[in-house]
């Protein structure tokens, strides 16, 4: 199976610490990081796709991608 997730939050230390321990963790990039402005908070968010490979796992909607 392999697993996509989709990172999203604030662009600062504590969103690429999340992305470093993914790709520490065996995720890896899955296309640029994309950014935009919430006009709201006044912050830029960030989002970056991860997919993992994982060949001893069939894959299960209900299975949380967060264990992989």
């Amino acid at each position: 199976m392999k697993g996509y997730r989709y990172i999203t939050g604030p662009d600062d230390s504590a969103f690429c610490n999340r992305i470093t321990r993914l790709l520490n963790h065996g995720w890896d990039l899955a296309g640029p990081a994309t950014l935009t402005f919430d006009p709201v908070s006044g912050r830029v968010i960030c989002g970056q796709p991860m997919v993992k490979d994982n060949p001893d796992i069939a894959y299960d909607p209900d299975l949380p991608l967060d264990e992989l």
